[in-house]
C-alpha cells in the first residue's frame, strides 16, 4: 500500500503548478493533503473517477483545511477530534478494516509565539486521540506536524533554537508521542540521514540551498513498524513550499 501526504499550501494555486501530473504519476492508494484553504465547491477534481474524496474544511476561507483521497472506501470518516468541533479543519480520521488514518494539519505556533499555549493544549488532546484509537486497531498519521524533532531535522539548528516549530515544548510534545507507542517511520528506516528536509522559507535561494526543515511526517502505531517498507521525502517535486512525503506498507 502505498501512502502520500503533501501540505499544498493552497490547493489551487497547486494545482496550476503540476499537482495533478504528480498525483498521477504517483498512483498512490491514499493521498492526504493539508492547508488546502478552500471552501466546498471551489474546486472540481476527478482524477478519472479513481478516487473517494473527503474533505474538512476551515470555517475561515483560504486557511488551513485538510482532505483525502483514497481508492478504498473506509468504514467510517471523522471530522476534528472524538467529536469535538473543527472550526480550522485540521483533522481527517479515515477508518480502514486494519487501521486507522488520520490526516492532519498541526497548529502552527506563530513566529512569536502567540498561539504556543493553544498548541501545547491541543498536542495533548490530538496524543489522547491517537492513544484511544490505538487501542481499537494500529494507527497511521500522516501530515504537516509543523515541529522539527531533533537537530538533525533541519539545516540550522543552533540559530533556531527557541523559534517556532523548534522550541523545547513543541519537541517534547513530540517526543511525547513517539513514547506514546508511535514510531517516526522516516527516522525508524534512516536514523543518521542528514540535509533531507520537507519544507524550506519562501526566501531566495533558500530551497536551492536546502536550508530545509523536515517538519512532514508518517508516523506509524508501534506494532505496524515492521510493515513499514519505504519512508521517503520527494524533495524534487515542486509546487509548494513543502514537498511531499511518501510511506509504503506491507500487509496492512
Amino acid at each position: 500500500m502505498k501512502l502520500i501526504s503533501w501540505n499544498v499550501n493552497g490547493l489551487r494555486a497547486c494545482v496550476n503548478k503540476g499537482f495533478n501530473d504528480y498525483f498521477g504519476e504517483a498512483d498512490a492508494d491514499i493521498f492526504c493533503v493539508q492547508e488546502t484553504k478552500l471552501q466546498e465547491g471551489q474546486i472540481a477534481l476527478d482524477h478519472d473517477g479513481k478516487y473517494l474524496q473527503y474533505w474538512n474544511y476551515a470555517e475561515k476561507k483560504g486557511y488551513s483545511g485538510t482532505a483525502v483521497f483514497t481508492k478504498t472506501e473506509p468504514l467510517s470518516v471523522t471530522r476534528g477530534l472524538d467529536g469535538e468541533d473543527d472550526t480550522e479543519g485540521r483533522v481527517l480520521t479515515l477508518e480502514y478494516e486494519n487501521f486507522y488514518l488520520i490526516n492532519v494539519y498541526t497548529p502552527n505556533a506563530r513566529r512569536d509565539l502567540s498561539r504556543l499555549a493553544y498548541r501545547m493544549e491541543w498536542e495533548d488532546r490530538f496524543r489522547e486521540y491517537l492513544k484511544k484509537l490505538d487501542r481499537d486497531k494500529p494507527v497511521v498519521v500522516c501530515g504537516d506536524l509543523n515541529v522539527a524533532h531533533r537537530e538533525i531535522d533541519l539545516k540550522n539548528a543552533k540559530a533556531n533554537m527557541g523559534n517556532s516549530g523548534f522550541t523545547n515544548e513543541e519537541r517534547g510534545k513530540m517526543t511525547e508521542l513517539l513514547e506514546a507507542g508511535f514510531v517516526d517511520t522516516f527516522r525508524y528506516l534512516y536514523p543518521d540521514k542528514t540535509d533531507i528536509y520537507s519544507w524550506w522559507s519562501y526566501m531566495p535561494k533558500v530551497r536551492e540551498r536546502n536550508v530545509g526543515w523536515r517538519i512532514d511526517y508518517f508516523l506509524v502505531s508501534s506494532r505496524l513498524a515492521s510493515s513499514v517498507k519505504e519512508a521517503g521525502i520527494e524533495c524534487a517535486v515542486m509546487g509548494s513550499d513543502h514537498c511531499p512525503v511518501v510511506m509504503e506498507l506491507d500487509g496492512v
